[in-house]
């Protein structure tokens, strides 16, 4: 990237120039070192700071629901991928997570493809579209990578489980949700699918909210009828006990 040639070739110079004058080669290094990391950061800071002016308008689109608008703003800013490492990544996952959201898999797939690996969220919709393009070896690699990188995710781990549950792999889920208790220990969420699935029970994800909607991997009108069933079963109980 430019950020990295740009500095490296300064600091190279600054070695080169500091030497032939008379300083030692390790204090030429040791300037030259310093002039590579100062660069570095300071291209890394005007750069991002551009992409953060970018993203913000985006944001503000997005909660307009002017979602094409949004896309096209953070598209734009993919020539500051050449500078920066891990803007590229940054925006792909973005855009792809705004597609999937929207329902247009085929839209968010190329996107999430090249999404940034930190990106949990976006790592989770990517194991899910090759879930859903039946390439479950392919689901398990994400998922896996994205549980490495972000351990500390109470609904990865949970939807890392639910898909094994989904292709049929009810004993590989046990153990995934297992891992994620080591990870957080006392996470009442993992503890209780844990439990379903060792009890033969199906996973109850509706605690997470519109995190997990944002997924869909089950229909908003699911989860309704299993609210209203709860409440009936509620209704009944507080009849028995006035009765």
């Amino acid at each position: 990237m430019y950020n990295i040639l740009i500095s490296t070739g300064a600091a190279i110079a600054d070695f080169l120039l500091l030497y032939y004058f008379g300083l030692p080669w390790w204090g030429s290094l040791l300037v030259a070192m310093f002039v590579f990391m100062g660069l570095f950061y300071l291209i890394a800071r005007v750069i991002m700071k551009k992409v953060t002016v970018i993203m913000e308008t985006a944001a503000k689109d997005i909660q307009a629901q002017r979602l094409e608008k949004a896309i096209r703003e953070m598209q734009g800013a993919f020539k500051y991928g050449k500078w920066q490492v891990t803007v590229a990544g940054q925006i792909n996952a973005q855009i792809g997570m705004i597609y999937y959201m929207k329902k247009d898999f085929t839209a968010a797939f190329p996107y999430l493809e090249k999404a940034f690996i930190r990106n949990w969220a976006a790592m989770g919709m990517l194991a899910i579209s090759y879930m859903k393009r039946n390439k479950s070896e392919k689901m398990r690699e994400t998922f896996e990578k994205a549980v490495q990188v972000s351990p500390k995710e109470s609904l990865l781990w949970n939807i890392y489980a639910y898909c094994l549950v989904e292709i049929g792999d009810t004993a590989k889920a046990k153990e995934v949700l297992e891992k994620g208790l080591k990870k957080l220990p006392g996470e009442e969420r993992i503890k209780l699918n844990l439990e379903a699935l060792q009890e033969g029970k199906k996973m109850k994800m509706k605690s997470f909210g519109d995190m997990w909607l944002q997924f869909h991997l089950e229909r908003p009108n699911v989860i309704m009828k299993q609210q209203v069933a709860a409440m009936g079963g509620m209704k009944r109980r507080i009849v028995r006990k006035r009765g």
